[in-house]
């Protein structure tokens, strides 16, 4: 019978019937049956869809335990408001006419959420101070008590250190029998514990349960009913002390008197055992209280629907002189909302109109449940459950051997007993150790439900610390062996069912959080280590000048490193601040992880953007994971930690790895078990093999190695920055170049003329800025400056590259716009633009703007696309201003050798077209900025990077050859100023001579050429010097030398028409 137990046990993760299905889609549950924590649990109905699987529940559990319960069984409760689920849900609730709400799970909301206390939370009560100096102070509850089937009595009490004595904290005595109920107490000066000890119907329990006599508030809460004597002694919210009274013959007398502070030796009075110290919030009723309303008083929370006998707020107290009223400061962790105050999401049911409907219940209530799961991961169960009936593994069978007669599957308790794990860690390790053959998926799937279970064991404070110790060490050998290196393959199998190796981490972090304050007591340090998990338990008080916190695993194979956590020392002085006294450090180290992990599994995160010198390959888990749990008085605390793992060396011959700081979230990718996060993480330091990390919280920590292949060596590298540099100061001499001679030589002013100037200014100031950069970067501020200007100039480049685009597009295109309002336009894109687009990148995303090693915007972030968005729609819009160039001058040409020699348009030469095509491609391609295009493809190859360069880096250049050395008009307008300079040096080096007409001179063309009478009124009247109003005509003499000129001057002489002749000849120039 143990076997076939063990085997339901261990391998039935999930429960099918032999049988077939009775319906398509439909398993029903026969003889199948699962033991857990509040007994035999039968998987009633089995609802396939096309690949989902529901698994309808035949028992009612709280909200929590169905979680667990779905969990432990590689799936998952339904989700709220998925059609999916709703259907599946529908259909089974209507094959079994279950009326009743089930639990369901709201995917928008973190399934594994853990309350986290930022600072302590207190609550002021009216005190009753019982002094040392006194024997009579005592206190009387004025109110009646009836015949009581069953009592609770709750109450807070601060015991006095300097008392020793035993101590009545209340008693309640009748007239008929004195010792009707009381709870006493004493110090035990050698633990420093204070014991306390209940009676009733005079019978006194041993002296078992205890508090540590610190001077603090303790929540005490005794009940007792009648119908099977169990007594119970809960110490802040923990039971501490149970056992149940022989004499079960009657009730508690009513009509009695309860007294604060003193036994009562007879009915009222003789008072011989004094309190000493303060009592505050007592409250009675007349049921046993459930362990969750217990934990609801702790946390200062009313219970709700449960009236009191007495209640504290009533203050309807008779006190003795020597009693004093005080206020007191008690500490409330009910901050967060307890567990069974707490609402859940079920599913009600379906509206008239089909609808599911939607309310919330109690967590603590219990309902049924359905459980949902992949249709392949319940095939690969269920296969392999049938394996491991029809032909147990060497494993199995040999922890059958082992196990012995034993019942523990059927006892029917809230949660599975010390004992109970006990057995299962110690048969399990033992058949690990003796069995000589490796482990099979099943066995893997077994034991990790083992160990999902054991974790949830509930203890009492009498458990020896040995027992403790013990029950923890087996738990992490069992997992050490889980995740061993060893079963690496094998982890394969298991991740189609299983959520993988996390999840074994996830049960050790659950069982040391359940077991910490007995396996700590009173030690500061607890070390529990295994070949690949190292686990420690660090107790310590806080104060003035707390040290840090540090936590290191093993020493590594060479001894070179160790992966360690450290919490700083500022941070335990803020908790002490914050009202905390003693925190708990649990911390685990596990060394076998990054083998289990195959590439790119359960990563979210995504590779940094390369700038073309590296290909990214891949992400893998590079690090040991090194975990940390801080507990402040008992409660959950998040604070940023420190960490420092070992990782791969750097490779530079080859790969790069590049480390971030993560976390696993299992809040990520629930039907994983969750995934690696780097949010709140950040890296500090980088060193060859490892990495120093900082997070904002607590959890489990890792490096995630993103690996590189180096596209490009340092060779090449190096060349590349000296060829952009190069090209930079070629491109600016350029630029000014090119601006000097636009404005210098006077070139005709025009719209196209003033567009490239602003465009030159924008380039060459970007060039500059690109030049310094470098220089800049050591100085943060400096490199800011020089980052958001780099941004402006080069989105200016871009714009005026745009208005490049729309100005050709008006020539082309024949835009009827005037050129003062069209200039006005191209001024604010121009300039305009760049300013708005980098003033509210700035303004939203100061912190994140700049590069973290280079004066450029911040590629890991989507500032980037402040720059890559822009200059993208540049492009777009310039490619087609040149397409629609393209075709409008090889149409032109067409019709131009048309026109020239129509016979031979078919025979036109395709080296015409194909000039006529290229030449405005060559021109405009600087202007617009089309060579930026290569940027796209520069991580594909090196030589593409070498284009980029060049044909970006020397735009300048380019622009100063096509726009100023082979331009047209800057060319008339050099030669135009040459001729100019001539004349003048002409006419200042020369003298006048005499000259005669000559019998060759054209008489017939001067007769031509002289003006009229009128027109030369007209002159006159017209012109403001009328005195010496002439004519001139100069002829190229060809008797003098080449470069000589002849003047001919008309002036009019006593109404006569003359012709004077005056030449100029050079005089020595």
């Amino acid at each position: 019978m143990t076997g076939m137990l063990f085997i339901i046990l261990l391998a039935h993760a999930v429960v099918v019937s032999e049988s077939e299905p009775t319906q398509p889609g439909l398993e029903r549950g026969g003889q199948d049956s699962e033991v857990t924590e509040v007994g035999v649990i039968d998987l009633v109905l089995v609802h396939m869809t096309e690949d989902k699987v529901f698994q309808l529940i035949n028992a009612s559990l709280s909200f929590q335990w169905a979680r667990r319960f779905c969990r432990s069984h590689f799936s998952m409760l339904t989700l709220k408001e998925s059609q999916e689920d709703e259907e599946g849900a529908l259909w089974l609730l209507k094959e079994f006419q279950l009326q009743e709400p089930i639990w369901v799970v709201d995917g928008n909301r973190p399934l594994f959420r853990e309350s986290v206390a930022v600072s302590k939370q207190y609550k002021v009560l009216p005190t009753l101070s019982f002094s040392l100096d006194t024997m009579e102070g005592h206190a009387r509850l004025n109110t009646h008590f009836p015949l009581l089937h069953a009592v609770s009595v709750c109450v807070r009490i601060q015991w006095d250190q300097r008392h020793n004595q035993v101590s009545t904290i209340f008693s309640y005595a009748a007239s008929v029998f004195i010792n009707e109920f009381q709870l006493r107490g004493r110090a035990d000066g050698a633990d420093q514990q204070v014991l306390l000890a209940l009676i009733v119907h005079g019978h006194h329990c041993p002296y078992k349960a205890s508090f540590p006599n610190d001077g603090e508030w303790h929540l005490v809460c005794v009940s007792w009913r009648y119908r099977d004597g169990l007594w119970a002694i809960y110490i802040d919210g923990e039971m501490r002390d149970t056992g149940t009274q022989t004499d079960t013959t009657r009730e508690i007398h009513g009509d009695g008197i309860f007294i604060l502070g003193q036994d009562q030796d007879s009915f009222g009075g003789d008072f011989t055992e004094p309190f000493v110290g303060n009592i505050t919030d007592l409250n009675v009723w007349d049921r046993v209280l459930e362990e969750e309303q217990i934990q609801t008083l702790k946390a200062c929370w009313p219970l709700e629907n449960q009236d009191a006998l007495f209640s504290w707020t009533s203050q309807n107290l008779t006190l003795h002189p020597d009693v004093k009223g005080i206020p007191a400061n008690i500490y409330c962790p009910g901050i967060q909302r307890q567990s069974g105050r707490e609402e859940c999401d079920v599913l009600q049911g379906w509206s008239s109109h089909h609808l599911p409907q939607y309310s919330k219940q109690l967590c603590s209530e219990e309902l049924p449940f359905i459980c949902r799961t992949s249709k392949k991961r319940y095939m690969i169960m269920k296969e392999l459950k049938e394996v491991q009936s029809s032909r147990p593994s060497p494993f199995m069978s040999h922890l059958m051997q082992v196990s012995g007669d034993t019942q523990v599957m059927e006892e029917p308790v809230a949660g599975i007993s010390l004992g109970q794990a006990s057995h299962l860690l110690n048969v399990s390790q033992q058949a690990l150790s003796e069995t000589r053959k490796p482990l099979e998926p099943a066995d893997v799937l077994s034991l990790m439900q083992i160990l999902s279970r054991a974790a949830e064991v509930s203890t009492v404070a009498n458990e020896s610390q040995t027992t403790i110790e013990q029950l923890s060490q087996h738990f992490v050998t069992v997992a050490d062996n889980i995740i061993s290196s060893d079963n690496a393959r094998m982890w394969n199998v298991v991740k189609e069912v299983a959520s993988g190796p996390m999840s074994v981490v996830r049960s050790i972090d659950r069982m040391v959080t359940n077991l910490n304050p007995l396996l700590i007591a009173d030690r500061d340090v607890v070390q529990i280590q295994s070949d690949n998990i190292k686990l420690q338990v660090q107790q310590r008080s806080l104060g003035e000048g707390t040290e840090s916190s540090n936590f290191c695993g093993p020493l590594s194979e060479n001894n070179t490193g160790l992966d360690c956590i450290s919490l700083p020392s500022q941070q335990m002085e803020e908790l002490h601040s914050n009202g905390f006294r003693k925190v708990t450090f649990l911390n685990t180290w596990y060394g076998s992880l990054q083998q289990l992990f195959n590439t790119e599994e359960n990563i979210t995160t995504f590779p940094e953007i390369s700038d073309g010198t590296q290909r990214f390959l891949g992400t893998i888990l590079g690090s040991s994971v090194i975990s940390s749990t801080v507990l402040g008085d008992g409660q959950p605390i998040s604070m940023p930690v420190r960490f420092q793992l070992q990782h791969r060396t750097q490779n530079p011959t080859g790969f790069v790895y590049e480390p971030i700081c993560a976390f696993w979230d299992f809040n990520l990718m629930p039907e994983d078990g969750g995934s690696w996060s780097s949010y709140g993480c950040e890296v500090l330091s980088t060193q060859e093999d490892s990495t120093t990390c900082s997070c904002n919280h607590t959890t489990n920590f890792a490096l995630l190695l993103q690996i590189y292949e180096v596209e490009r060596s340092p060779g090449e590298e190096k060349t590349l920055q000296m060829l952009t540099f190069t090209g930079c100061g070629v491109s600016l001499c350029g630029l000014i170049l090119t601006l000097i001679l636009f404005t210098a030589v006077g070139v005709p002013k025009s719209d196209r003329t003033t567009v490239h100037k602003n465009l030159i200014v924008a380039l060459a100031v970007a060039q500059l800025l690109l030049m310094i950069s470098d220089w800049a970067s050591t100085n943060h501020e400096a490199c800011l400056l020089v980052t958001a200007l780099l941004h402006l100039f080069f989105m200016a480049s871009f714009s005026w590259m745009l208005v490049e685009g729309l100005l050709l597009w008006s020539k082309v295109v024949s835009v009827n716009i005037s050129e003062e309002r069209r200039m006005r336009f191209y001024y604010a894109l121009g300039w305009g633009l760049p300013v708005v687009i980098v003033t509210l990148t700035l303004t939203i995303s100061l912190n994140k703007y700049k590069a973290d090693n280079h004066c450029w915007l911040n590629i890991e972030s989507d500032i980037i696309w402040a720059f890559v968005g822009p200059v993208l729609f540049v492009l777009t819009v310039n490619t087609v201003v040149l397409c629609r160039v393209v075709m409008v001058t090889v149409s032109s040409a067409q019709r131009r050798a048309k026109m020239l020699s129509p016979s031979s348009v078919s025979k036109l030469h395709t080296f015409d077209l194909t000039w006529a095509a290229t030449r405005p491609v060559l021109i405009l391609l600087p202007v617009l900025g089309l060579t930026w295009l290569c940027g796209v493809l520069v991580h594909t190859s090196v030589v593409v990077a070498y284009i980029f360069i060049i044909l970006n880096a020397f735009q300048g250049l380019y622009i100063f050859l096509v726009y100023a050395v082979y331009n047209s008009e800057v060319r008339n307008a050099i030669k135009r100023i040459q001729e100019k300079r001539k004349a003048l040096s002409f006419t200042n080096c020369s003298q006048p001579i005499s000259f005669l007409p000559s019998q060759r001179t054209p008489t017939a063309f001067w007769a031509q050429s002289l003006p009229t009478p009128s027109s030369l009124e007209n002159s006159d009247a017209s012109s403001p010097v009328t005195s010496t109003t002439s004519s001139s005509l100069v002829f190229k003499n060809e008797s003098f030398r080449k470069d000589s000129f002849v003047s001919f001057s008309l002036k009019p002489a006593s109404g006569n028409q003359v012709v004077e002749l005056t030449a100029f000849k050079p005089s020595g120039c």
